[in-house]
């Protein structure tokens, strides 16, 4: 039930060999995500969260960070789910490569929990590895 955000394989910046030079969490000047503070009651053995005080509340839209390129680029990564923010990794601050290199794992953005009632719709809605690679072969077809 926990969504943990990451870049996706076919995202920009690990597809093109790019250089991060920067990483974002203040999306506002009166919005930080590295601001969140979650408090409450946890089960840690299983990541389970209940009775979360403080935590920001996302929209599908609601911006997580922004990614600066050395070339210029700047990409900016929103949820994509509705939830609450349980944390933001700011290892990726100081080590803008894990990104790239661990992107799955050690380099992932945020995580995410979403409402109780919606995260069945939520993952019932995600693609399997298959039809991912599928809409990317569309993209890339129609891109030529």
């Amino acid at each position: 039930r926990i969504c943990v955000i990451t870049l996706a394989e076919a995202h920009p910046l690990l597809q093109s060999g790019k250089t991060i030079k920067n990483i974002n969490y203040q999306i506002s000047a009166n919005c930080s995500r590295l601001q969140n503070k979650v408090s409450g009651k946890s089960k840690r053995t299983c990541l389970f969260l209940f009775q979360m005080q403080g935590a920001q509340f996302l929209t599908e839209l609601a911006p997580l960070c922004r990614i600066s390129s050395s070339d210029g680029e700047e990409y900016t990564i929103y949820s994509c789910i509705r939830g609450r923010l349980i944390e933001v990794n700011e290892n990726i601050l100081s080590n803008p490569a894990l990104l790239q290199e661990k992107p799955s794992t050690e380099g992932y953005i945020a995580v995410v929990l979403p409402k109780f009632e919606e995260s069945k719709s939520i993952t019932q809605g995600l693609l399997t590895q298959k039809e991912y690679e599928e809409v990317l072969l569309k993209r890339r077809s129609s891109a030529s």
